[in-house]
């Protein structure tokens, strides 16, 4: 029994590879052709995961390349990306073996030019200003000499010597220092964290709450002051319950946080000198004001002892004055020990006998007043004339009844007349055509009344007139 040979294979000399070993070669291969590469394109599906891991892609309009950056490279981002930026990536180009495709390991982001920028900065600024967030009306003004006051930058950079060297020249106050990052990733999340809580603090906390709060940056190219130009920072500058001083950047560089505080300084050197004033130039005001107020206390005194000096020459002689009232009082005295008490008593009995007698006198004439009224009154009120006034209302009386008489409808009976009357409602018929249906009738004649019935009407219970057992009645009508 033979054996044939076996056909040979088509690949006879390609080596059969693993999966993961054909996988990690292209990854060997892409990572050593792109070690480093910069790759321009417009930001899509932007995601940041739960471990800070950022996923994303990057397009034009003939390819698509995913991309992801690491957290660890996040500090060096300088502003927070949005779908449809357009931006430059820096990294490593590899392959993820996991699901077959390459991807762009970014080490670096930056916006494409500061064009692309300063687009999504006005587009921004619109919106906000759509919401009010700028409106001059909620701007509110500056404490005049704040007793703490609240900074919010980088506890390590030159800004906050700057603030706390100016402040100390200027007016010793008490500061507040908030230490956030100023740039980089988490930069506009720290700053707006740190201006809701200033304005979070109760006023007798143990931490003093701020009558001023101070956001400052020292200045740099737009990319490193993006995080004053985020959404969050200058909404939480706009709802800030404490007065705040923005001072981010020199005198040429605005940020939208600029728009939205209640003041914005050229220099952090500046909001320090917005805070408060020169206490030498207060201690001269006061010491000027004071020599002023001394000035005219002294001239309103004198002005007071001139017109003082001025009444009393015009006032009489108190002594004279004393004397005439002393003069009048020896003169009462010795009217009064002239008379003696009997005397004084006597003469206080005639004078009430004298008002005695005129009221006497005032009670007799208004009785003899009343007297002739009651008098007037009697008269008018004489029996005799009482009854003829009675009788005379009696005729008359008499009299109306008689006419009231001859009209009585009785009357007319009594001549020959007789009332017809419906036996069903008692009213009265004055005509023919009145009577409608009704057939039981009553007359009324001036001795008595007879119920009737109209001709051809049956009483009721009764057979109807023609029948054979029914009495006959005669016409009336």
């Amino acid at each position: 029994m033979s054996i044939a040979a076996a056909a040979p294979s088509p690949a006879g000399n390609v080596p059969e590879l693993t999966v993961s070993e054909l996988a990690f070669a292209l990854k060997r291969t892409v990572e050593g052709a792109f070690g480093l590469v910069r790759v321009r394109g417009e930001l899509s599906g932007f995601k940041r995961h739960a471990s800070g891991h950022l996923y994303f892609a990057i397009k034009d309009e003939k390819a698509v390349l995913d991309c992801v950056a690491w957290r660890t490279s996040l500090p060096k981002l300088t502003f927070t990306p949005e779908d449809g930026l357009e931006v430059v990536c820096t990294g490593r180009l590899t392959t993820y073996p996991g699901r077959s495709k390459y991807q762009l390991v970014v080490e670096r982001m930056e916006p494409a030019g500061v064009g692309a920028l300063m687009a999504l900065l006005e587009e921004r600024k619109r919106k906000l200003a759509a919401e009010g967030l700028f409106d001059a009306a909620r701007k509110r003004p500056l404490p005049f000499l704040p007793r703490v006051i609240g900074v919010v930058t980088s506890p390590t950079g030159a800004v906050i010597r700057d603030i706390l060297h100016r402040l100390a020249e200027r007016f010793p106050v008490r500061v507040i220092l908030w230490p956030v990052a100023v740039q980089g990733e988490g930069a506009a999340e720290q700053v707006a964290a740190a201006i809701r809580g200033f304005s979070a603090l109760p006023a007798d906390g143990p931490v003093p709450r701020p009558d001023l709060v101070i956001v400052a940056r020292g200045g740099g190219p737009i990319e490193d002051l993006w995080a004053f130009n985020e959404e969050v920072v200058v909404r939480a500058a706009a709802a800030s319950t404490i007065p705040l001083i923005s001072a981010v950047g020199h005198e040429t560089d605005t940020t939208l946080i600029d728009l939205a505080a209640d003041r914005r300084a050229p220099t952090p050197t500046a909001a320090a000198e917005m805070a408060v004033p020169v206490r030498a130039d207060l201690l001269a005001r006061l010491s000027t004001l004071a020599h002023r107020l001394d000035s005219a206390i002294l001239r309103e005194l004198a002005r007071r002892r001139e017109r003082l000096e001025g009444l009393r020459r015009g006032l009489p002689e108190p002594r004279r004055l004393i004397a005439m009232a002393a003069q009048r009082l020896d003169d009462l005295a010795e009217r009064l020990s002239l008379r003696s008490p009997a005397a004084v008593v006597e003469d206080l009995r005639e004078r009430l006998d004298a008002r005695a007698r005129r009221l006497q006198e005032l009670v007799r004439d208004r009785l003899a007043r009343e007297g002739l009224r009651l008098e007037a009154l009697g008269r008018r009120l004489d029996p005799g004339r009482l009854a003829e006034r009675l009788a005379a209302l009696g005729r008359a009386l008499d009299q109306l009844g008689r006419h009231l008489d001859s009209l009585s409808h009785e009357r007319v009976l009594e001549r020959g007349y007789v009332i017809v009357r419906a036996r069903g409602d008692g009213r009265v018929v004055p005509r023919l055509s009145a009577l409608g249906a009704e057939t039981a009738l009553e007359l009324q004649f001036a001795d008595g009344r007879l119920d009737v019935l109209r001709e051809g009407a049956a009483p009721a219970g009764r057979p109807r007139r023609g029948s054979s057992d029914a009495p006959q009645q005669g016409k009336l009508l």
